[in-house]
């Protein structure tokens, strides 16, 4: 039989106050992982966090921990990287999940617009794998989530898009820079998954998006958990610089 043991090793998941930021930390956590949970403090985030931990706490003691940080700012990130150090000796596995979107058409979008998706999307995984590599321990592994949006450049997503393929491309970089320390290196590039943001899509682009999907459905949080479990886990050993696209087969 295989299975994946993480017990003794830590996993930092930003964004992990709800969707698939929730269900990778409640997965790490399952395969015995102690779980940092990081959310922006922005609205309820925090204390969707705190639910999430209780109830992993009340599963294994001193198994969760949250953590608020804006991602964005260099400054509460390296303060995060330090409390893990200091909490649990160092780090094992990153999870760079944190994102937000500011659709709208290149013409009408705003220079803030623009930012702001950048700032989360790709500068905010710059600072968590910067400031994470001082506490994270060697033979560790880094994900990141980039999107099916870096591919298909679907309409009114330029800030988006352009974030996520430069999360690809970073940790390509990545993965050549850490190979010395044995630290893996990866990202994701989800298709339409059911969370909450999804269900923003109109129905009818909802329907059309499902005829280029050959699964004919999109997927759950679960299945992409699954993927960042094992890309984290000894099963993935030769495997880094990679994006493993998660979209049911999607090719449109």
């Amino acid at each position: 039989m295989v299975s994946i043991d993480l017990t003794g090793k830590t996993a930092l998941i930003t964004g992990a106050s709800q969707g698939i930021g929730a269900q990778i930390a409640r997965t790490f956590h399952e395969a015995g992982a102690t779980v940092v949970l990081n959310h922006p403090g922005i609205g309820s985030t925090g204390a969707d966090a705190d639910k999430i931990a209780a109830e992993l706490i009340a599963i294994r003691p001193d198994s969760a921990r949250v953590i608020a940080a804006d991602v964005s700012q260099p400054d509460q990130v390296a303060a995060m990287m330090e409390e893990v150090g200091t909490c649990w000796g160092g780090l094992d596995f990153l999870i760079n999940n944190a994102a937000i979107i500011r659709d709208r058409t290149i013409s009408k979008m705003s220079p803030e617009e623009w930012n702001a998706v950048l700032d989360v999307n790709l500068s905010g995984v710059f600072h968590c794998c910067q400031h994470a590599l001082g506490v994270m321990r060697d033979g560790g592994a880094i994900v990141s989530f980039g999107s099916i949006a870096a591919i298909q450049g679907f309409f009114g997503q330029a800030n988006y898009a352009a974030a996520k393929a430069g999360v690809q491309a970073m940790m390509r970089v990545l993965s050549r820079e850490t190979a010395r320390r044995g630290i893996r290196v990866n990202a994701v590039a989800p298709g339409v998954i059911e969370t909450s943001m999804a269900e923003t899509i109109p129905a009818e682009v909802r329907a059309e998006m499902m005829k280029n999907i050959p699964l004919g459905r999109f997927g759950a949080p679960a299945e992409v958990a699954h993927v960042v479990l094992f890309l984290c886990s000894p099963l993935a050993s030769y495997v880094t610089g990679q994006t493993l696209e998660i979209n049911g087969g999607w090719r449109g």
